[in-house]
């Protein structure tokens, strides 16, 4: 018996992984966050899979589940949103588990940063512009953020930020946010991305707050950054002519000659 913490990824039901999908259709048992996790995923599930949606279950309603199926040998298919390896509440999960001597595996899943992204069409990194994305989130009633973990000090590196649950704190957000990216750094917001009513807003730092409005919450991702749709941005050296790789040997002496 095994249970499978599955990345069920940002919304869409096609954008899970293989092995996330061939798993829950193995599992007489899926556990899903069902505040988030797409009802089109339980299409997978075996006749007669017992299906229990975890949004109002406490972490001892849910190990109890868990450990009644361990009991009868059954395996587990436990589903979370996005990724497991940000904000899933997996890590308590499995500390429980190590102590029952409970066997677990981890199947990851597209984080819902990605989503975004994808959903702008944008490269986040580029060339001369941005080379670092930071994924974080403000504090909130079930999670305070560390001493030092503040948006002010991740500001400071000038890295694209993928601010997380803070959709709320909006205007907190962009008066922290504008003295170190300035007014006209480039502002995406991707509401429930990759779902069917997706929406996406684009703005400046200084236009925000009108933009969004007060009809967005709770599963919103704020992207703030130079990266954000840019058009002003060096080509990578990667594909360049001139580059000497080791897939394209290039010059007469090059670094990673052919071999015959």
């Amino acid at each position: 018996m095994t249970v499978h913490f599955i990345g069920a990824g940002p919304g869409a039901a096609d954008l899970i992984t293989l092995r996330g999908r061939d798993l829950i259709a193995a599992c007489p048992v899926c556990l899903y966050a069902g505040s988030l996790v797409p009802q089109a995923l339980l299409q997978y599930c075996p006749p007669g899979a017992r299906i229990v949606n975890t949004a109002p279950l406490s972490l001892d309603e849910i190990m109890a589940e868990i450990s009644a199926a361990h009991a009868a040998g059954q395996d587990v298919a436990r589903l979370h949103s996005g990724d497991l390896s940000v904000w899933s509440a997996m890590g308590e999960q499995l500390r429980r588990l190590r102590a029952l001597g409970i066997p677990y595996d981890v199947t990851p899943g597209v984080p819902s940063f990605a989503a975004a992204a994808a959903a702008l069409g944008a490269e986040l990194t580029l060339p001369g512009v941005a080379q670092s994305v930071i994924l974080t989130r403000t504090s909130g009633r079930a999670s305070a953020m560390p001493e030092g973990e503040t948006l002010e000090n991740f500001a400071r590196t000038g890295a694209v930020l993928a601010i997380h649950l803070s959709i709320h704190v909006l205007e907190d957000v962009v008066q922290t946010l504008t003295p170190h990216y300035g007014a006209d750094c480039p502002v995406a917001v991707v509401w429930r991305a990759s779902w069917p009513d997706q929406r996406i807003i684009r703005a400046t730092l200084a236009t925000l707050e009108t933009a969004v409005g007060a009809e967005l919450e709770r599963t919103a991702l704020i992207l703030v950054g130079p990266s954000i749709g840019a058009e002003e941005f060096d080509e990578s050296r990667l594909y360049a002519g001139d580059y000497d790789r080791r897939y394209r040997p290039v010059g007469t002496d090059p670094r990673f000659p052919e071999t015959a």
